[in-house]
């Protein structure tokens, strides 16, 4: 699916997405990715749900998001309280959901001007 933003921005944009890829700024990415509005595009050393762990949240926090969005693949999956817990004593908001849903709340909340990481996982 393309997507298309109402107006020209600098800020980090998803501009489509399908099976097993994002575009970020209408460059293609087949690996899972951390992204901002603003900054670096970061590969994720993590490609798999089953692969996460505590520390793959709790680097998260170093980046001083309000809230993160965890796009888990093909279809929404909650990973265990204990993975996220450090987001939670931060009082950092998690939503979970697919990873295309991820894609389209990430650009809504990105041009709201929120402090929104995306956490996306392509498998």
């Amino acid at each position: 699916m393309k997507l298309h933003a109402a107006a020209p921005t600098t800020l980090n944009t998803v501009t489509a997405y399908g099976p097993g890829y994002v575009e970020i700024n209408r460059r293609r990415y087949g690996h899972s990715l951390l992204v901002a509005p603003e900054g670096e595009i970061v590969a994720r050393e993590v490609d798999a749900f089953e692969a996460l762990a505590p520390a793959h949240f709790e680097a998260l926090l170093a980046r001083e998001p309000e809230l993160v969005l965890l796009g888990t693949g093909e279809r929404q999956r909650f990973p265990h309280p204990g993975l996220t817990a450090s987001l939670a004593q931060a009082r950092i908001g998690l939503d979970v959901m697919d990873t295309h849903a991820a894609c389209r709340t990430y650009n809504i909340l990105m041009m709201e001007g929120r402090r929104v990481l995306v956490a996306l996982l392509m498998h």
